[in-house]
């Protein structure tokens, strides 16, 4: 099995085959638009902007199920993301990235880049392995998706090449992206 075989779908109710991402670099985010992290929706849409012509691409994945910071769905999140943020870059339907009803697609990159810790030379790294002790334990255990803004990068042949972890900024994967449509 590849990334390649998973099909999800768009935001606006259409499929979106991931094979249509072959011989691309791509990142995938699980994204919460009321989240104190959702001011990354707008470096996210700044990597877009950099490389999309250079063959990057993005897809981003709204979830509700880290405090219920996305409650609403389609065009609501589509509007709201834009408006606030300025982030055009393509978005999938709401999903579950963790739990029994998680979307395959987050087993399939979870299990493939597993959970490295947190960065703890870094404070919002610190923090975030600290909140996430003392109120998630369940969810700070294991390889699962830790938070919202869960970032994986993907190269052009499909396989994972780096999990990034909510407290990393997006301008931070602008190095590894670089790297990855250079190869």
């Amino acid at each position: 099995m590849s990334i390649y075989d998973f099909t999800v779908q768009g935001i606006d109710g259409e499929p979106i085959p991931l094979s249509a991402y072959r011989g691309r670099v791509l990142l995938i985010v699980n994204t919460a638009s009321r989240c104190g992290y959702a001011r990354q929706l707008a470096g996210l849409q700044q990597l877009y902007d950099a490389y999309r012509g250079q063959g990057f691409d993005m897809l981003g994945f709204p979830c509700n199920q880290f405090n219920a910071k996305e409650p609403e769905d389609g065009a609501e999140i589509r509007t709201y993301c834009e408006a606030t943020f300025g982030a055009s870059f393509p978005l999938a339907a709401k999903v579950d990235v963790v739990g029994e009803r998680a979307h395959p697609l987050f087993a399939y990159l979870t299990g493939r880049a597993p959970f490295q810790g947190f960065d703890h030379a870094d404070e919002n790294g610190r923090w975030m392995r600290d909140f996430l002790q003392a109120k998630h334990p369940d969810l700070y255990a294991g390889d699962g998706i830790k938070w919202n803004f869960a970032k994986f990068l993907v190269g052009r042949d499909g396989t994972i090449a780096g999990r990034f972890e909510t407290p990393e900024e997006p301008d931070r994967l602008a190095p590894v992206i670089e790297s990855l449509l250079r190869a």
